[in-house]
C-alpha cells in the first residue's frame, strides 16, 4: 500500500525569496520545498490555523529528543 501523494501546484515566487529560502533550508539541512512547508505551517499558526501532520511516512531526519 502506497502513501498518499502530496498536493503539486506550481508555485511563482521572487528570485530573491527563493534565495532566502534556499540559504534557511541549506542551514537547516532541508530541501526548499520542506522549508516552504514550515514557514507555511508557522504561518498558519500564528494566524490560529492549526494544521494537522498527515500520517504519511516521514523522510529526513526524526525529530529530537525532548530533555
Amino acid at each position: 500500500m502506497s502513501a498518499p501523494a502530496k498536493k503539486a501546484f506550481a508555485l511563482r515566487l521572487d528570485p530573491a525569496l527563493f534565495a532566502a529560502i534556499e540559504r534557511l533550508a541549506a542551514a537547516e539541512l532541508r530541501s526548499a520545498n520542506a522549508e516552504i512547508e514550515i514557514l507555511l505551517r508557522e504561518a498558519l499558526g500564528r494566524r490560529g490555523v492549526g494544521v494537522k501532520q498527515s500520517e504519511t511516512p516521514k523522510r529526513g531526519r526524526p525529530p529530537g529528543k525532548e530533555s
